[in-house]
């Protein structure tokens, strides 16, 4: 199969509106990258949450070749801690600042190649805590009819 050479239009395309990118709205909600490609990924939430989450912070360990995107977008305050811990274990990282693009994730840790990581998010603090104390509750109604009968 021969492929055709770039013809000048192609060239003023390219220039007019950037390189044609596979899975474009995928690429703005995942600071730049994809799905495929990410290690872990926490929300905007999640980052402004006091303290770092410990599964990122396992994951910079084991994967030091990877890289980490900030969003750019949020204030730095909430990002440092996680940049001064990517710097504790070596692993490059960029802030990703895209006005234009709104997208609810705060931080991920990617490769330049796709791994195929099924769970990507972590649960957020709050839902662990929740979930483990949600059992079924019994009305008054049907205790006091326990107790009766």
């Amino acid at each position: 199969m021969l492929l055709s050479k770039p013809t000048i239009d192609d060239y003023l395309e390219n220039g007019i509106y950037g390189q044609k990118q596979t899975k474009p709205d995928e690429r703005r909600k995942f600071l730049g990258t994809l799905r495929e490609r990410i290690v872990i990924a926490l929300t905007q939430s999640q980052v402004r949450e006091k303290g770092i989450y410990k599964e990122v912070q396992d994951h910079l360990k084991r994967h030091p070749d990877a890289k980490l995107l900030l969003n750019g977008n949020m204030s730095y305050t909430f990002l440092s801690k996680y940049i001064k811990l990517a710097d504790t274990y070596h692993v490059s990282f960029s802030m990703v600042t895209n006005k234009e693009i709104e997208t609810d994730i705060g931080l991920v840790l990617a490769y330049d190649h796709a791994i195929d990581q099924e769970e990507i998010y972590v649960q957020k603090k709050s839902e662990k805590v929740i979930e483990a104390k949600s059992k079924p509750k019994k009305s008054l109604f049907s205790s006091i009819k326990n107790k009766l009968f």
